[in-house]
């Protein structure tokens, strides 16, 4: 007599089945599926959290542009500090690709809030000496107030950065009575207040004065200490290359250029190196998740021998057994990878 070929099952009762599986054992299921989404979600949370940090990264770096170059004055042979020649600005402008440039002077002079104030309590601020330029060549905004122009470099007014702002206790600027700063001896009017710039943050920790008001009240010399150059976005490389020559015919050496962009994509490099860390931790967790399901199942098999036995009897075959088995732990997995992904 031969015996009738094994129904063979169709995909709905496979998943069936091995939802029975999990209906039997709630709490063995909820506690597997835990351990995966909490895999996943630790997965999730640390692939996302670099890659939005890049996107911020490449979005703050789209505003503020990559095509910044600053370049400062270094040591003599002798190691004493160089200095800039006072056309630094007007020859870095005659590079072809150059689109703008503009220069700050660093002063002697110390800046106070109130004559009260000890002269050698300068709160960590600069005095720098400005032209109108400036702002449009760093890419800066006024938060408050206005800018220096070319009608107020021969009076003391001064624009402070968003650091020194705050470390003078000054948040705003009401033109009927604007505010006022102890500059050495003279005391300047504040008629503007920037917004943070990270490209330059020399210039939040200072105070902006005009550059011939400077010369007149603060003793400056007139060399500028930082030459501020924008460039076309491609030829980067090749004015970083020659701006050094440009600046100081006569010692190139002398002149530091650097791009400040640099050290924010350095910074992210930084920043890269823990969240590969954190990936790690994740994919531990994960593979804890994955041993506590196959664990689950181990013990799910030794259970119900039988119920195996009970099917074998009944004429299923192996193949069944291992896709009911197959399909309960795959529901396990994905419901537990899918609430780890949306919490993740």
């Amino acid at each position: 007599m031969k015996l009738p070929e094994p129904a063979r099952l169709k995909p709905p009762d496979v998943v069936a089945l091995g939802a029975h599986g999990m209906r039997t054992r709630p709490v063995r299921a909820v506690l597997s599926a835990l351990g995966i989404a909490i895999g996943v979600a630790a997965m999730v949370a640390v692939l996302a959290i670099p890659a939005s940090g890049a996107q911020a990264l490449h979005d703050r770096l789209a505003a503020l542009g990559t095509n910044l170059l600053t370049a400062g004055p270094g040591q003599t042979l002798f190691g004493k500090n160089a200095v800039l020649p006072d056309d630094a600005v007007p020859m870095a402008k005659r590079v072809g690709p150059v689109r703008a440039a503009a220069g700050t002077g660093t002063t002697s002079a110390s800046v106070r809030r109130s004559d009260k104030i000890a002269p050698d309590d300068t709160s960590g601020l600069a005095v720098y000496a400005a032209r109108p330029d400036l702002l449009a060549v760093l890419g800066g905004k006024v938060r408050a107030g206005a800018f220096l122009a070319a009608g107020n470099q021969d009076y003391p007014v001064t624009v402070l950065g968003s650091q020194a702002a705050a470390r003078l206790g000054i948040d705003h600027i009401d033109p009927a009575r604007p505010p006022q700063v102890l500059i050495g001896t003279q005391w300047f009017t504040v008629v503007g207040i920037l917004a943070p710039m990270p490209l330059a943050p020399e210039v939040e920790r200072s105070v902006l004065v005009g550059w011939d008001v400077a010369k007149r009240l603060l003793e400056f010399d007139g060399h500028p200490s930082t030459v501020y150059v924008r460039t076309e976005e491609s030829s980067v490389d090749a004015v970083r290359s020659v701006l050094a020559a440009t600046l100081n015919p006569q010692a190139p050496n002398e002149v530091q250029v650097r791009r400040p962009s640099d050290a924010l994509a350095a910074q992210k490099l930084t920043d890269t190196t823990y969240s590969a860390l954190f990936l790690g931790l994740g994919g531990v967790a994960l593979l804890v998740g994955g041993v506590g399901v196959a664990n689950t199942m181990v013990i799910s098999v030794l259970e119900r021998r039988r119920e195996i036995g009970l099917r074998r009897a009944l004429g299923a075959t192996k193949r069944q057994i291992r896709g009911q088995f197959l399909a309960e732990s795959v529901l396990l997995s994905g419901l537990g990878g899918l609430a780890g992904g949306l919490a993740g």
